[in-house]
Order: structure tokens, then sequence, then C-alpha cells
């Protein structure tokens, strides 16, 4: 399959976008509060898939979760405690980038965990995701697919350019020889936690443009209808001439460089 062309991409995306923000007015307008899970490999493109979903949408209600790894206080928690607290308030949607499956990932892979913590995750995580929906959250969690070339690719691109190279860890570096270990920790992870009420849906990520706007069209179509009437806005004439920004004090102003 060849890549999408941006022009497309760009023209679909902004077809989204405006369902996106309709699903925002109608999550105020209704109280509903929303959680999407982004997990996959690493490079896989769940920052930018977030960065598509959340461009247009208003700042005050909704809210990104990134979260490093666990402090010492915090490993002393309950597992699911630090993630509790982002949970979304009425009229929200917050995004995860990762969550609380790190445990059956990153954590049992590189070992980070010990294998009875492994195993309790895969048997509570349902029970929790349960409680979640039962209260009225709606829970989305996609795993976002690349093969292991692709992966190679974006991992190469990021080391030779300056403004990615943050974007990778020590682990990212030591986790590339383990592709097979992820795939087989997803398979047990999502065979314990794809249940009825909180399925896992999986995109392939390949074709980075193509896999978000697929996503993004998934999720749309998962949730009710979210059509709010709005009101056609018409501004009133201004009375007077048109303001200039004027400053007593001149050397205020930043130079115009560009």
């Amino acid at each position: 399959m060849t890549s999408m062309k941006k022009k497309k991409y760009e023209h679909h995306l902004k077809e989204l976008a405006v369902e996106l923000v309709e699903l925002q007015r109608w999550l105020i307008h209704t109280g509903k509060r929303v959680v999407v899970l982004f997990e996959g490999r690493d490079a896989a493109g769940k920052g930018g898939t977030i960065k598509a979903i959340s461009e247009y949408l208003d700042t005050r209600h909704y809210r990104i979760v990134a979260l490093s790894k666990p402090n010492e206080r915090e490993r002393t928690q309950w597992y699911y405690q630090r993630y509790i607290e982002h949970l979304p308030a009425a009229g929200e949607i917050v995004l995860f980038d990762r969550s609380w499956y790190n445990r059956a990932g990153v954590e049992h892979v590189m070992g980070f965990c010990s294998e009875e913590e492994y195993k309790r995750f895969l048997a509570e995580c349902p029970v929790f995701e349960k409680g979640l929906v039962d209260d009225g959250i709606l829970l989305f969690k996609y795993w976002l697919a690349v093969d292991q070339a692709e992966q190679e690719e974006r991992f190469a691109e990021r080391a030779s350019d300056p403004l990615k190279r943050y974007k990778i860890s020590p682990i990212d570096v030591a986790a590339r020889n383990k592709y097979r270990e992820y795939a087989e920790a997803r398979e047990a992870m999502i065979a314990a936690t794809s249940t009825e009420h909180a399925p896992w849906h999986v995109v392939d990520f390949n074709d980075q443009p193509r896999g978000r706007l697929n996503l993004i069209r998934d999720l749309l179509d998962r949730l009710p209808d979210r059509k709010i009437p709005v009101k056609p806005l018409k501004l009133p004439k201004l009375k007077g001439d048109l303001g200039v920004e004027e400053l007593a004090d001149s050397s205020l102003w930043v130079k115009t460089v560009y």
C-alpha cells in the first residue's frame, strides 16, 4: 500500500477535526467523560496522533497525560493510584500517551516489575476498567501496530534529527532487540484485558497519516450521535475607528527580526 499524500491527508484530517470539535461540544453539553488510551511500540505514532486529535479542541476541556516513570513514593502506592488522579471530570476528554498498560508491556518485558505483579495486573485490570465504565466513563483502548523494519526507519530518522532525538530514550534503545518479546507481551495483554466492556482496537500504523485518520474515524464512529445545534454567530459592526496597539514606552516592543 502506497503512503498517503500529504494534501489528501490534511484534507481528511480537517474534515475529522470538525467532528472532533462537535464531539467536544457534545461532551460539554452532556457532561459525559471520555478516556482514550494510546498504546503501541516505540515510534508507532502515539504522540502525533494525540496532537492531531487535540489540535482544534478547547484546551480547557481536554488533557493529555504522559507520565514519566514512577518516583519512590508512587512505587509504594496502589498501582493504579497515580493514573486515577488524571481521570476526566464532566465534559472532559483525557488522552493517555501510554497508560496503566505499562505494566503489561515495558515493565514486564524489561523486568521492571515482578512476575507476581505482572500476573496480578492481568487479573485485576479488567475489574478496574469495569469500575470505570460502570461509573459512566467512555473508555477506548487503541494499540498502534508497526512492523520492525518501519520502526527501525523511524528510529534512524529520530537519531539524525536534533528536533527528535529526545524521543529516543535508553529504554527505547535497549528494547530494539526485544521486538518478538513485546509481541508476545501484547498478545497476552490483549487476551487477558480485551473485554466486552473495554475491548482493544488495533490500528495499522505502518503508514502514520493513514493510521491517524483510521483511528480518529473509528473513535468518532464508536461514540453516540453527538450533534448539538449551533446558533449562527453574526458579529455586530464596530463603532468608531479601529484601534491600534500603542505603548507609552515604545522600547518594550520586541525587535522585529522576521
